[in-house]
């Protein structure tokens, strides 16, 4: 081999092994990127909590709790060119539109909130095989919300909507040990002139695998964003245990 063509060979061996010293070490340190995430939260909220303040056209919500999303922790818009395609779910719809309502915009033919939960939460829960696209992102969330099915065991445990007040561990300590694993629970907080705090999001966790866990994190380490549920001026957090829960059973919009 000629000195000039073992120069080029030389230098473009070494070209590629560089290029895979740099893409090895990028894989090797994915733990970091901003859209790893380590598990799920199948948020439900409470269309009536939803309805509290919101003034618009949510009238009439529906008495069982719903789903509000499927949630990567950690990581948000993953795609922004991969948008949603409500033709790709034509198959749920039936089940879309009861399970998965657009509580604040009741109009059967509004997709936006879908199209929010896709873009923004899809979108990266898609890293995994089974939610790799929209009909399976969405149908596996419903799959999920059934198998959990917290207004069959709320029924159960008799715990419904009431003008009397719970006691937040009572709640807690009563699905955890119904479920095997810690929920988040959000509730909205009390405003002036009230004692008790609205519960609002019942969230369960999983894990990459589709399995049960526990919703707590370790010491030292970070939960997920901030919910992007706000209703009106107040927005949804984690309940307060020292304070009495109410779970509302009607709409009262403030005058």
């Amino acid at each position: 081999m000629k000195p000039a063509k073992l120069h080029y060979w030389i230098l473009g061996c070494f070209s590629m092994a560089l290029c895979c010293w740099c893409t090895s070490d990028k894989f090797h340190q994915s733990d970091s990127h901003p859209h790893t995430w380590k598990k799920l939260y199948l948020a439900h909220h409470w269309p009536v909590t939803v309805c509290k303040t919101a003034a618009n056209d949510c009238q009439d919500p529906p008495e069982y709790w719903t789903i509000h999303g499927l949630w990567p922790d950690k990581s948000e818009e993953c795609n922004r060119t991969w948008h949603f395609n409500v033709t790709e779910i034509k198959d749920l719809m039936s089940d879309m539109r009861r399970y998965w309502p657009d509580v604040i915009h009741s109009s059967l033919n509004r997709t936006h909130f879908w199209k929010h939960e896709w873009e923004k939460h899809g979108t990266c829960a898609a890293t995994l095989e089974v939610l790799n696209s929209q009909k399976k992102y969405f149908g596996k969330t419903l799959e999920l919300y059934q198998h959990v099915n917290l207004n069959g065991y709320l029924q159960k445990a008799g715990i419904k909507p009431s003008s009397t007040y719970y006691q937040m561990t009572a709640i807690k300590e009563g699905l955890t040990k119904f479920y095997g694993v810690t929920p988040k629970i959000q509730c909205l907080p009390p405003e002036e002139g009230e004692k008790a705090q609205t519960i609002g999001q019942i969230e369960f966790c999983f894990t990459k695998e589709l399995q049960l866990r526990n919703c707590t994190e370790p010491k030292g380490e970070s939960s997920r964003l901030q919910t992007d549920l706000q209703l009106g001026t107040r927005e949804l957090s984690v309940c307060n245990d020292t304070l009495p829960v109410y779970y509302p059973s009607q709409v009262q919009h403030r005058k």
